[in-house]
Order: structure tokens, then C-alpha cells, then sequence
């Protein structure tokens, strides 16, 4: 009896170092799945104008841009919803940037924000990441907890693939491509920032860094509501997404002008957790504080912070181009782009 417990034993003692090697081989190429010979396949469902209104966290503003929805390819047999923005007014080549959302928001959030970027003179592009949108995975906890864990390597080869994109259309500057994430978005923005050079600058708003201190955040401490429970969800939790741990990577955003843009009372991403990403960050990088909770969360009083958080992003984002404007001002035409290949 003793003999077949040890052999038991040792199949089991087997298995979980066949489980451990197999995960740091994983790990190592989390985000080897980016292939930019792929051809786009770029198909086109909708273009045209919005001009109209938007309630923006209780607060009315105005919509004004030119609207392209299509589909491209992202990896062999997966295909992701984009949406494109576009000045109404424009002429020449355009700035692009690439807008991240949340992780519980898809594409469309991008219309509530984008009017004054566009009448800034940038095109803005936002895709549906997996799980969201579009892109919604169907199964039980198993497929969620897989397609999760995916998420992160998919939003960041993704992203490098809609910059692919971009720098081949028509009215897109391909030197002038900038980054903005938003919580969710600001965390694996961070990640692509560090490995395509071709973000010129990025602008992360409530992001963070190490996974553990994240997981430690009021709002999900007090969301799981038992102290064992959340403990031990965190070490598992931590260990499955260890490599989509902007902390492993950002120290490579050295010569990539990073502004971060930070709630000092988020009690979803904490100011620790912002603090661990801008200490992991290269230089250039500047981090600024705000009096709110993360965005959502807050507040209705807070939606004017918000509001300046933006308006002092896109503010950013402006010097940065500046260099390639001609009076400091965009350009302007009537004409719409009707296709999006």
C-alpha cells in the first residue's frame, strides 16, 4: 500500500512540474503571437457623420466627427471591430491615436470622447478587446477564466496591429502615431509602449502596475468580502497573469514621453498602484494627480475632474505634435473618407 502511495505521490510530483515548465514557456512567450505580414482584410460597415449630443458622466457635450466602423484581421481566423474617428474638417495626414478602453467598456465609449481629439486635428482609433463588444466569448467559467488570461497578450498584439493598419491609410500620418489608455487600457497601453516604437507618446490615465498591489485595492477587497477568500484569490490571480504585469516591461518605454494622469482617491486603481507603474517607467515621464475615485466609481461632482483629466491629456498630446503642425493649428476640408482600406 505504502509502494503505490509513493508512486501515486510521484506521478502527482510528475504532473506539476510538467504544469510549472509548461507555464514558464507560456510566460516567456506571452506575447509572440504578433505577426504584422498578415494582410488586414479591412471591411467596412458604416460610414458618416455624428453631429449630436452625449451625456459624459451627467455632463452634456457635443459630438461632432466622422464615423467608420470595420472589421480587420488581427491572427489567423480572429477578426476585431474598429471604430475610426475623423475630423468633419480636414486636409493632409493626420495624427492617429490609438484609444484603449476600460476593461468592462468596448469601442463604443470612444464617441462620448473623441470630438475635441478630433477638432484637434487627430483621427482616433478604438477596437472591441476580447471579451467585450464584438468580441464576447461564450462558455462557462473555464472559457471566462482562459479567454482572461489571453486578454492581455491579445489587447497588446491587437493594438500593434491596428498601428499596422493606421500607418497604411491614406489620411494617416504613419510618424505621427500616439496612445491613450484608460484604466484597463492604460495598464496593457503601457505594455505596448514599451514594445512598439511607433507610439511617439502616451498618455495613461488611472493606470497601475504589480499585479498583487492592484489586486489590493479597496474596491475589490471589499467586492470579494471575505479576507481568506480574497487572499488566496490573489496569489492564484497573480501567478496566471504574472506576465501581463506591466512591471516586467515598461522600463523599456525609455526615449517615449509617458504622462500619467491619476485619481489620489481611486479606490479601484490605487495611488499605489500608480505609484508602482511610474516607478517602473523610463524617462521621459511625468505623473499628475487628481482629487477623484476611479472613473465610474466616483462621484457625479467628480465628472468635471474627468472632464479635465481629458482636456488636459489631449493638451499633452498637442505639444507633442506640435513639432509637425504648421501655426500650431489642424488643417481643414469637407471631404470624407469613405473607405477605410
Amino acid at each position: 500500500m505504502r509502494k503505490i502511495f509513493t508512486i501515486i505521490g510521484g506521478v502527482i510530483g510528475i504532473l506539476i512540474l510538467l504544469l510549472l515548465v509548461y507555464k514558464v514557456i507560456m510566460d516567456k512567450n506571452y506575447f509572440a503571437d504578433y505577426d504584422p505580414k498578415l494582410p488586414f482584410n479591412a471591411q467596412v460597415s458604416e460610414t458618416g457623420i455624428v453631429d449630436s449630443t452625449v451625456d459624459f458622466f451627467g455632463i452634456t457635450r457635443p459630438r461632432r466627427f466622422v464615423k467608420v466602423l470595420f472589421t480587420m484581421t488581427t491572427r489567423p481566423g480572429e477578426t476585431m471591430p474598429v471604430l475610426l474617428t475623423l475630423p468633419v474638417e480636414r486636409q493632409g495626414k493626420l495624427p492617429a491615436i490609438v484609444f484603449l478602453h476600460g476593461i468592462g467598456q468596448s469601442k463604443g465609449f470612444l464617441e462620448e470622447i473623441c470630438t475635441p481629439f478630433n477638432e484637434a486635428g487627430f483621427a482616433m482609433a478604438c477596437f472591441d478587446q476580447s471579451m467585450q463588444g464584438g468580441r464576447k466569448v461564450k462558455g462557462g467559467w473555464l472559457a471566462q477564466a482562459t479567454a482572461f488570461r489571453k486578454r492581455p497578450w491579445k489587447t497588446v498584439n491587437d493594438a500593434r496591429r491596428l498601428i499596422d493598419y493606421l500607418q497604411t491609410h491614406p489620411e494617416i500620418d504613419p510618424e505621427r502615431i500616439y496612445l491613450v489608455g484608460a484604466s484597463y487600457g492604460a495598464i496593457t497601453g503601457s505594455i505596448i509602449t514599451s514594445l512598439d516604437k511607433r507610439v511617439r507618446a502616451a498618455d495613461l490615465v488611472v493606470g497601475g502596475a504589480n499585479i498583487p498591489v492592484m489586486l489590493s485595492a479597496p474596491f475589490i477587497k471589499e467586492s470579494v468580502g471575505n479576507s481568506a477568500l480574497h487572499w488566496f484569490g490573489k496569489q492564484i490571480v497573480s501567478c496566471i497573469m504574472k506576465p501581463a504585469d506591466p512591471r516586467h516591461y515598461v522600463m523599456r518605454t525609455a526615449g517615449t514621453p509617458v504622462l500619467m494622469q491619476n485619481g489620489s482617491i481611486d479606490r479601484l486603481v490605487s495611488p499605489q498602484a500608480g505609484e508602482e507603474l511610474y516607478r517602473a517607467l523610463g524617462e521621459p515621464k511625468e505623473i499628475r494627480w487628481y482629487p477623484c475615485d476611479h472613473p465610474g466609481l466616483g462621484a457625479k461632482s467628480e465628472a468635471s475632474i474627468i472632464v479635465q483629466i481629458l482636456d488636459e491629456g489631449l493638451a499633452w498630446l498637442l505639444e507633442k505634435d506640435k513639432p509637425f503642425r504648421k501655426d500650431g493649428a489642424p488643417a481643414r476640408t469637407n471631404e470624407i473618407h469613405q473607405s477605410a482600406a
